[in-house]
C-alpha cells in the first residue's frame, strides 16, 4: 500500500510511536510524504530549539525508509481546485493546508494515515485514522 504520512503520523513515527510504527512497517510498501507537510515540519522545526536535531533527523527517516516527496505540481493543484469545491459543496470546511496535503495523496493515489478526522470528509481519498 502506498502510505501518505501527514504531519502528526511523521511526529508520532519520529517519536517511536508504537502504533504508527507498526502501521507504518505492515502497510508501508511505499511512503509518501507531501510537500505541504514539509513545510509545517519544517515550520515546527524553525520555532523550536532544537531546529538542527530535527531537521537531521527528518533527513535521515527521508531516506532510511526512501520516502518519496510529493511535490505541487499542476496536477496537484487541479486535485486542490476538486476536492476543495466539494467540500465548498457539502458546507465543509478543513484547514487550506490539509486541502493540499489530501490533493497529494489523490494525485499520488495512496492512502493517508493521520490522526485528523476532518479528512473522513474528504471523498476523493481513501484515509487510515489513527486515534
Amino acid at each position: 500500500m502506498k502510505l501518505v504520512l501527514d504531519t502528526n503520523m511523521y511526529c508520532d513515527y519520529a517519536e517511536g510511536l508504537q502504533e504508527v510504527v507498526d502501521i507504518v512497517a505492515v502497510y508501508g510498501e511505499t511512503l509518501l510524504i507531501p510537500s505541504p507537510v514539509l513545510g509545517e515540519l519544517y515550520y515546527g522545526f524553525m520555532k523550536g530549539s532544537r531546529r538542527e536535531y530535527n531537521e537531521r533527523k527528518l533527513r535521515e527517516l527521508i531516506k532510511r525508509l526512501n520516502i518519496e516527496v510529493i511535490e505541487i505540481s499542476a496536477e496537484v493543484a487541479r486535485r486542490y481546485a476538486t476536492i476543495y469545491l466539494s467540500l465548498e459543496r457539502k458546507g465543509t470546511r478543513i484547514p487550506i493546508n490539509d486541502v493540499w496535503i489530501a490533493a497529494c495523496c489523490m494525485e499520488a493515489g495512496g492512502t493517508l494515515l493521520t490522526r485528523d478526522r476532518h479528512f473522513e470528509t474528504v471523498e476523493q481519498i481513501e484515509t487510515i485514522i489513527v486515534k
